[in-house]
């Protein structure tokens, strides 16, 4: 059975924000850019379900990121498909995993029961994996052995096409020319990477894993698996102000023979996976 995703990340609801005193993420843009994208999904494309990628906030404070964050879930309620979230790094400086469960119960998305920000959920025929990458700080970002634990569970429990999203990437990438992270792997890339793409190579199900958090389109691929990085929604392509969005999303259309990831925005791109 076909399944049509849409992705969209990064959205930065939040403060003016900047990096090495320029103008990167253009935050003031983020409510009409999320608006303008629930409008589209909702008129033209009609996915099958929408992921979000997570990073909803450019944090401040506990208040303030529990008001955006409210507004962020306020804007994605108007979609006519259901929704599943992901926790980036910003999103939980201020809000707790408690937090975000209860932002998240109105499209059923995360484990109330367990209070985890991990989860799966099944659709149209397919296995969709939500994991959460956790960042400590300028030092790491590390997936727990709890949840590699329950992820192999989860994959040998299921015998449907798998797709796999998490905010943080999983692939080797090579970051050369990368605004935000050249020369830092360390704040970007999972830290058990390697046993996480060996897992999911070895259930032979997964089509695909899709993140975004490095402010970029990229396509890298292991062991026979494409991982692919979403542009944010809000990155400034200019190198200052006044700037222009990138107003990125993909479009994932999973199909007999082949996967294609459409990426729309200012940046297009487009990726064929034979299956």
């Amino acid at each position: 059975m076909d399944l049509t995703v849409a992705l969209v990340t990064d959205l930065h609801f939040g403060p003016p924000a900047l990096y090495k005193g320029k103008l990167r993420k253009l935050t003031a843009r983020a409510p009409e850019l999320l608006a303008a994208f629930v409008e589209r999904m909702n008129r033209e494309v009609r996915p099958d379900v929408v992921v979000n990628l997570g990073d909803d906030l450019e944090d401040e404070n506990e208040d303030a990121d529990a008001v955006r964050y409210a507004d962020v879930m306020r804007i994605l309620s108007g979609l006519d498909a259901p929704v599943l979230h992901v926790a980036g790094n910003h999103d939980v400086v201020h809000l707790s995993a408690d937090d975000l469960l209860r932002a998240w119960a109105p499209s059923g998305a995360g484990d109330r029961e367990s209070g985890r920000l991990y989860y799966s959920r099944d659709l149209r025929g397919h296995h969709l994996v939500v994991l959460h990458t956790i960042e400590e700080k300028d030092r790491i970002i590390r997936i727990d052995d709890e949840q590699l634990a329950w992820l192999e569970a989860d994959l040998a429990s299921s015998s449907t096409p798998t797709l796999v999203f998490m905010h943080h990437s999983a692939a080797d990438q090579h970051l050369v020319g990368n605004r935000w992270f050249e020369g830092r792997p360390h704040i970007c890339l999972v830290r058990e990477r390697k046993a996480l793409r060996g897992m999911l190579e070895r259930s032979r199900r997964v089509l695909g894993v899709f993140n975004g958090h490095l402010h970029w389109n990229h396509v890298d691929w292991a062991g026979g698996l494409p991982y692919v990085t979403l542009q944010s929604l809000i990155e400034n392509l200019d190198e200052d102000a006044p700037g222009r969005p990138a107003a990125a999303h993909a479009i994932v259309r999973i199909l007999p023979h082949r996967v294609v990831v459409e990426v729309e925005g200012a940046e297009r791109a487009r990726y064929q996976v034979e299956r």
